[in-house]
């Protein structure tokens, strides 16, 4: 019997406390949508529009990471590649540095600084010819970063990339240096190519500071705002530049910092099938990344692991179309029912997106039969100590609630594992679509949820 039959045939009323929650928020039942399953029996405990498709939010990423796991296994990585075009000799390349794009998700700052260090360890000093970006892995066409809420500069809007690094954002450290009256700051990391221009006032009472980017590609931070002498240190993160710009300048900032020339420019190309590999630098494992997707709530992360199914599925380049696809068939062929699924980019940041609470949980299940259980389990926020929960539900024992978070406007949800007064796990999907869950009326009652799981004993063996 599918879940969304135990999910129809499961108490009618919630109970009382459940209501309680739900009516004292102002929230009409009709937009409210949950289900609460035995993970180890399938059988369902209570829900509540429970086929209903809603708008899920960040609880999205629990479906996409699942699917990862599943097809990819948790060992699975990204390759980053330098490769070389023309003669090496006694340090000298003469010719062009190839940087090829894998699709890695989680190419940070200090790990680009590795790849960077390994290429000149590889024995090059002094490049004469161009850094080639290669970003042909995925093929997502023209992209609008604030397409989203008009915010395009912003580190959860950063569209993915073959050769993303450093999720495109710089950090800008501002302090009020009260000796000598001036304000400073510091971009961590700070591109060769990013202008920074500092306007930001020294005195007066107020702490703000705003950075605002512009230019053709990005290329231009301008900060502004006002800093008092007794200011505490400010930081203010923003994407800038274009991926393949970003890659280009950050890269030149270290290779220079490495000791290392450059006398060409940048150009953006498929590698030619006469490149020679230097280097060939591994991901973070898949059960790694899966970690830091839900624990974090990544946007870009997780829309990197839909592109990569859809990639190692239907052959590069990866689309969003092709992701989509692959987990469709992954759900026919675990005989999951995701006819209510629209995944869209795979990290819920999306009004198209969309699923209802069974289909959810019904993922949710196979995910804790799974043979990679203890991965997805381990990545999802644990109440009260970490990740997005953290400072949620702190009172509960600690380790019985993992649950994911979603929230964008007019949608709170929850979905993963509580752990029942009977010790048994129980699988949890709420999903509030309302405005008034804006103002915080969906916490209480996701709350409500897990207060009730953490009291209810099964009377089934």
């Amino acid at each position: 019997m599918s879940i969304l039959l135990f999910a129809l045939l499961a108490l009618s009323n919630p109970p009382p406390a459940i209501t309680a929650s739900i009516a004292a928020q102002g929230l009409p039942s009709a937009s409210v949508s949950f289900i609460v399953v035995d993970a180890l029996t399938g059988r369902t405990v209570i829900s509540q529009n429970a086929a209903t498709p809603r708008s899920p939010a960040s609880t999205l990423k629990t479906i996409t990471t699942s699917a990862s796991l599943d097809l990819l296994g948790p060992a699975y990585v990204w390759h980053t590649k330098a490769l070389i075009r023309g003669k090496l000799e006694d340090g000298v390349l003469d010719g062009d540095l190839i940087l090829q794009g894998g699709g890695d998700p989680y190419m940070t700052l200090e790990r680009w600084w590795n790849f960077t260090r390994q290429i000149r360890a590889a024995g090059i000093k002094a490049i004469h010819g161009d850094i080639v970006i290669d970003r042909s892995a995925f093929d997502l066409g023209v992209q609008d970063p604030g397409a989203f809420d008009g915010q395009p500069n912003r580190a959860y809007n950063v569209v993915p990339d073959a050769l993303m690094v450093n999720f495109q954002s710089v950090d800008f450290h501002v302090t009020a240096n009260a000796g000598h009256r001036r304000v400073e700051f510091t971009a961590a990391p700070h591109p060769s190519n990013l202008l920074v221009e500092n306007h930001v006032h020294f005195g007066g009472t107020g702490c703000h500071v705003e950075a605002e980017i512009g230019g053709e590609h990005g290329e231009r931070a301008v900060l502004n705002g006002n800093m008092a002498a007794a200011c505490a240190p400010l930081d203010v993160t923003r994407v800038v530049l274009n991926p393949s710009e970003y890659a280009y300048g950050s890269f030149l900032s270290l290779w220079h910092e490495l000791g290392g020339t450059f006398e060409g420019k940048l150009r953006v190309e498929a590698t030619p099938p006469d490149a020679q590999l230097l280097v060939n630098f591994d991901s973070l494992s898949l059960g790694e990344i899966v970690r830091l997707t839900n624990k974090y709530s990544n946007n870009l992360m997780a829309r990197h692991l839909l592109l990569t199914l859809g990639e190692e599925q239907a052959g590069a380049p990866a689309t969003v179309a092709k992701g989509a696809q692959a987990v469709s068939a992954w759900g026919t062929a675990r005989g999951l029912d995701l006819q209510d699924l629209i995944i869209d980019n795979g990290a819920g940041l999306s009004r198209a997106a969309q699923v209802s609470v069974a289909t959810m949980a019904a993922v949710l299940s196979a995910a804790y039969r799974s043979p990679y259980a203890p991965e997805f389990l381990a990545s999802l926020p644990l109440a009260g100590l970490d990740g997005t929960l953290r400072t949620r539900m702190q009172t509960t024992p600690g380790g019985s609630v993992r649950l994911k978070t979603g929230h964008i406007d007019g949608v709170s949800g929850v979905a993963g594992y509580v752990t029942g007064a009977d010790g048994r796990p129980y699988v949890l999907v709420c999903l509030i679509n309302d405005a008034r869950v804006d103002g915080g009326a969906g916490e209480p009652v996701h709350e409500a949820l897990v207060k009730w799981i953490l009291d209810y004993r099964s009377t089934e063996p």
